[in-house]
C-alpha cells in the first residue's frame, strides 16, 4: 500500500483529513521531535488506529508532507506517484 493510500484509509476510518490530524496534533503540542510512542498512543486511544496507520500519521506530524524520492514510481509495495503527500482529503486530491 502506498503512503498516500494509508493516509486516505485513515480519512475513511476517522472522517478526518491528514491536515486535520496535523492541526489536532499541534494543539496537543505534538510536532517535530515528539516521540512516536506518544502520538501512537493518542491515535489508538482517541481514534482506534492501529500501529501501521498511526505510524503514517506520525511521519506526517513530525516530518511534514514530503517523502523520500526513492519511493516515487518505484513500483514497489510502498510506491507513491509523487514525493509530496496530499493532506487535504482524498476527495479533493487532483491526482484522483
Amino acid at each position: 500500500m502506498s503512503f498516500q493510500a494509508y493516509l486516505d484509509n485513515i480519512e475513511g476510518k476517522t472522517g478526518l483529513t491528514p491536515r486535520e490530524f496535523v492541526a489536532l496534533a499541534d494543539a496537543r503540542g505534538f510536532g517535530p521531535g515528539t516521540k512516536a510512542g506518544e502520538i501512537i498512543a493518542w491515535l489508538a486511544e482517541d481514534y482506534g488506529l492501529g500501529r501501521g496507520h498511526a505510524m503514517a500519521l506520525v511521519r506526517v506530524i513530525t516530518k511534514g508532507d514530503r517523502i523520500d524520492a526513492k519511493h516515487v514510481g518505484s513500483g514497489g509495495t510502498h510506491s507513491d506517484a509523487t514525493d509530496t503527500l496530499w493532506l487535504d482529503g482524498k476527495a479533493s486530491n487532483p491526482a484522483g
